[in-house]
């Protein structure tokens, strides 16, 4: 018990490094630019009072995009917001602090949708998957337009 709580502790201290770090490399610039990556999650009202980094980790967290455990929406704005410098580092944390490798992250990447899962094709090997197209039965079928 003493250990998982020590892990814990060692947990949230590498992600608070992790958060000071991503804050020393974004700038007041960045932040409009990650802001506006996300625009969809955050209100125009709400991205007013975001004016730094630390703002806008804030707010992620608050609505439950970023957790010491979750970091695959930051890892996707990064990632659109062409900073692989940012993106680099948060997979850093993941594969040595929380363990997770690459190869692990696939199956989720593929899935991260709820609705992909059914699309999910066999396993060619142990790090490629193959996403396959429905099945006539899976595609949604439309009504002809009405004639005029």
């Amino acid at each position: 018990m003493i250990t998982d709580w020590l892990w814990v502790e060692e947990i949230m201290a590498e992600y608070s490094s992790l958060l000071a770090d991503l804050c020393e490399l974004i700038t007041v610039e960045d932040v409009e630019q990650l802001k506006s990556a996300c625009k969809e999650d955050i209100p125009e009202e709400q991205s007013s009072t975001i004016t730094c980094s630390k703002d806008w980790f804030s707010y992620l967290e608050k609505n439950h995009k970023l957790a010491q455990d979750n970091l695959s929406y930051i890892e996707h704005i990064f990632e659109i917001s062409r900073r692989p410098d940012l993106l680099t580092r948060v997979i850093e944390y993941r594969t040595t602090v929380l363990k997770i490798s690459e190869d692990d992250e696939i199956d989720t990447k593929l899935t991260r949708i709820p609705s992909a899962k059914k699309y999910k094709g066999a396993v060619s090997s142990p790090t490629s998957y193959i996403i396959r197209q429905p099945s006539e039965d899976e595609i949604i079928k439309l009504a002809p337009p009405p004639k005029k």
